[in-house]
């Protein structure tokens, strides 16, 4: 907890926002502790941890679009461990609601096929980032509410 708190101290919401922004597209972790301790060992802003951690999230969503977008199904199972063969199990399953998929892209273990999906099927890239920022500050939005909750 002490390496999260120094972390916290030097970077604040810049770390979030990179650690939100990671958690969305190579790395296996998840921003909602980092978010949870700068909110409240620090005592920082909400809506200014919820900015950065949404912002970091989208931006990281719009990198899996854009691997996506690419087509190139190497680079998917490199760095994002999407493989080919789940890519086309799931494409004809969410083909035609592939928007409220990008909303839910911030679910664990399936937010990555979403985004990934979407830049896949060439979606549009304005309505599939509407919907991608509202389900990412969504998120944020609740998870301040529930931490609230519990720790309040």
């Amino acid at each position: 907890m002490d390496a999260i708190l120094s972390f916290l101290g030097e970077y604040g919401y810049i770390g979030l926002f990179i650690a939100s922004f990671l958690a969305a597209t190579v790395l296996p972790i998840g921003s909602e502790a980092l978010f949870t301790a700068l909110l409240y060992a620090t005592d920082s802003d909400p809506w200014t941890c919820i900015w950065a951690a949404s912002t970091g999230n989208f931006l990281g969503a719009l990198t899996c679009y854009g691997i996506g977008r690419l087509g190139k199904t190497e680079w998917m199972e490199k760095y994002l461990g999407i493989s080919k063969s789940k890519l086309d199990e799931w494409i004809p399953r969410i083909r035609n609601f592939i928007y409220v998929g990008c909303f839910f892209s911030f679910l664990p273990i399936i937010g990555d096929l979403m985004a990934v999906a979407a830049g896949y099927l060439r979606t549009k890239f304005w309505l599939a980032s509407i919907c991608l920022f509202a389900g990412k500050f969504t998120r944020y939005v609740g998870w301040v509410a529930i931490s609230y909750w519990a720790f309040v």
